[in-house]
This record gives structure tokens, sequence and C-alpha cells, in this order.
């Protein structure tokens, strides 16, 4: 199993309390060493300027329309991912980069 940055997949991500995890979708954005560090991916509507309304959801293999949140990022063991899903579009990537570029900054 090769991850790639741009791909959707399923990942059992952990509770931050460590009781227990849940399986969700997620947008891998970059490979670091044995880790991958991915943004979420929710059926909610965006709710703030670093999340991305996806368009091209149903081509990507997403069940539901979707949003890549990049403010919630998970930087996870290459063996939590357990099942790809799919690859983001160009465009939708394109967004998704334009995003990280102009919002993403430390707040320092």
């Amino acid at each position: 199993m090769t991850i790639r940055p741009g791909e959707y997949w399923v990942a059992d991500i952990p509770f931050t309390s460590g009781s227990g995890t849940k399986k969700r979708p997620v947008l891998v954005l970059w490979l670091d060493g044995a880790d991958v560090v991915a943004a979420a991916v929710t059926t909610a509507k965006p709710r703030s300027a670093f999340d991305v309304e996806l368009a091209d959801w149903q081509s990507a293999g997403l069940r539901r329309a979707s949003t890549v949140r990049l403010s919630r990022l998970d930087c996870l063991e290459q063996s939590l991912p357990i099942g790809q899903i799919g690859v983001i579009s160009t465009a939708d990537g394109e967004r998704v980069k334009k995003t990280w570029e102009t919002s993403i900054k430390p707040q320092f």
C-alpha cells in the first residue's frame, strides 16, 4: 500500500483523549518520513477561510458533498490510513493549494 499526496484515504483517527479511534476520510497533504500529514474531510459546509468546498467530490470517490478542513490536520503513522478512496481533481487541488498559500500561516 503506497500512500501519495493528493489522495483521499479512510484513516483510523485516534481521539485526543486516547480513548479510541474513529474512521474518517482525509486528504493526504504530504509525507514526512514514516508519517502522513493529512487534512480532515467533512460533509459539513465550510466555516472559515481555512476550509475548501470540493466541487469534484463524486469523481474523487467521496460519498457526499465534502469540504477539506485545512485547520484540522493530523500527523498519522502510515499504518493508520486503511483504504484509499480516490484522488483529488486538478481543480480542487489548485483551490486547496491557493487556500493554503493565502490563509494558512502562524498566528503568533
